[in-house]
């Protein structure tokens, strides 16, 4: 049979504590490095979001500079033309705006001059019944 050596009880427990210190500073190290690489992690996301933002900026832009140097070269005359075209247009559409606003203007005001014409002749023919009616008072007419 195997003989087992006797160990003393204060010496059990020493080396059993110093197992679970080991232990637990063994989790802790554990535990901080897992915490510093989804740090890390967490940053090269962000860094590279940043690069591809960054990169889409300058496609963009790139894009734009070669749209521009086609634009000016070959369609100038014709955005020019164009604008011409816009401001004339425009113009006309004030002066028309204008035209029509006067002309609204003058028929508003001939159908008010018709309107008061039309009352006068009314008030005329009202005051002709009224000098009637009053001199049929002053006869003694009444009716």
């Amino acid at each position: 049979m195997v003989t087992i050596p006797h160990i003393p009880q204060n010496i059990f427990f020493i080396i059993i504590a110093a197992i679970a210190v080991v232990g637990l500073i063994f989790l802790i190290i554990q535990w901080r490095r897992v915490r510093v690489a989804t740090n890390n992690i967490k940053s090269l996301t962000k860094q590279a979001e940043l690069r591809k933002i960054e990169l889409v900026e300058r496609d963009m832009e790139s894009y734009r500079m070669i749209d521009q140097k086609v634009f000016t070269k070959d369609n100038d005359e014709k955005l020019n033309l164009t604008k011409e075209d816009a401001s004339d247009i425009m113009q006309k559409v004030g002066y028309l705006n204008i035209e029509i606003n006067s002309r609204v203007d003058h028929l508003e005001s001939t159908t008010e001059y018709q309107k008061i014409q039309n009352l006068i002749t009314d008030i005329g023919e009202k005051e002709d019944e009224l000098e009637k009616k009053s001199e049929r008072f002053k006869r003694g007419k009444i009716f």
